[in-house]
């Protein structure tokens, strides 16, 4: 089973009075490094190890250009920001529970940078799969067929399918509850006939 982690900004808040009473700059304003619905996958699979490059290249959906966010193709996420959420990106990305007992999914934690007078507030999700390497895929029928397939698995939330490093396709079976390679690899012989190499 490997882990990738969403990092979604839910909301950013601005305390003006503190600003005017501390900041150099009494007009700071909001935070210009992120921007509500910003999302972020963090990986490590593969030669991708986002977590070692605070997060370089992981924004994945934005409203302005990328240029001028953190976590995009120029800037690492803000260090006050990292300072809050790397550990539980870190603790995401090995599999572990980002914060049980707290929230009422473990896989789950809502945090804020430690800037007291603009904070940002991210949702921070970890997203499990099973990377699946089949050979005989060699069209979209293929592909569009055997994702049908595997998103009739009760539990199975997505299905994607990625090329790793050394050009071999695989698929991305995202799931919220865990479920047995067997089941994975049935459903795909069901669909033709597909060799399962490796599950990860």
């Amino acid at each position: 089973m490997q882990h990738k982690v969403k990092i979604t900004v839910i909301d950013k808040k601005l305390y003006p009075e503190l600003q005017s009473q501390y900041c150099a700059d009494p007009n700071s304003g909001m935070c210009p490094c992120y921007n509500v619905g910003d999302e972020f996958i963090f990986e490590r699979y593969g030669s991708a190890d986002d977590f070692w490059h605070m997060g370089l290249n992981t924004l994945k959906q934005s409203t302005v250009s990328e240029n001028t966010i953190a976590g995009g193709n120029r800037f690492p996420h803000c260090s006050e920001a990292w300072d809050a959420i790397s550990r539980y990106i870190y603790t995401g990305l090995q599999g572990g529970a980002i914060m049980r007992g707290w929230m009422n999914d473990e896989r789950i934690m809502i945090t804020c940078c430690s800037d007291g007078t603009r904070p940002v507030i991210f949702k921070i999700e970890r997203l499990d799969y099973k990377a699946v390497y089949v050979n005989g895929i060699y069209t979209d029928t293929d592909r569009i067929k055997i994702k049908h397939s595997l998103e009739k698995i009760p539990s199975v939330t997505n299905v994607t399918f990625q090329n790793n490093e050394q050009y071999r396709e695989y698929i991305e079976v995202f799931f919220d509850n865990i479920i047995e390679n067997d089941l994975i690899e049935n459903t795909i012989k069901n669909c033709g006939t597909y060799q399962i190499l490796q599950i990860d």
